[in-house]
């Protein structure tokens, strides 16, 4: 099982590649580190980050997306074009997408110490986490 994690930030998808090796989670190192969505209100673009992200995925052998869940509404809610992203990633094919939660991620990450790796730029820790999250979660 490959596992990309994600978190979104802005028009951003920021990515960290794992795979289980040995009962612990093993970073995969990628060239590409994020994609971005520059203009959400072209189709164009929108669909060029569609095609990009699919094409990272198979190239990558990714089985598995984590994306980190934001909130919807309050303080620490998500921007809109974060929500779009989120539903292009829904719509990959080849693989399975999960959202997990920053509690979980907080608990897998006490229950079994997943620190990141310092391949890892600190932009890609949370995606780090979620991976890692979904891995130990799927067990």
């Amino acid at each position: 099982m490959k596992i990309c994690g994600i978190e979104l930030k802005g028009s951003e998808a920021l990515l960290a590649v794992a795979s289980l090796d040995g009962g612990q989670p093993l970073h995969q190192p990628t060239t590409i580190k994020k994609i971005a969505l520059d203009d959400d209100e072209d189709a164009t673009q929108v669909k060029a980050f569609a095609a990009c992200v699919q094409a990272f995925m198979s190239e990558h052998g990714i089985t598995h997306v984590a994306i980190k869940k934001r909130g919807k509404k309050g303080d620490f809610a998500g921007g809109p074009v974060t929500f779009k992203m989120e539903g292009l990633l829904q719509l990959l094919d080849g693989c399975e997408v999960h959202l997990v939660s920053p509690q979980t991620i907080t608990a897998q990450g006490k229950k079994h110490d997943l620190p990141p790796p310092a391949a890892l730029n600190k932009y890609q820790h949370e995606a780090w986490k979620s991976a890692g999250a979904l891995m130990f979660g799927r067990r």
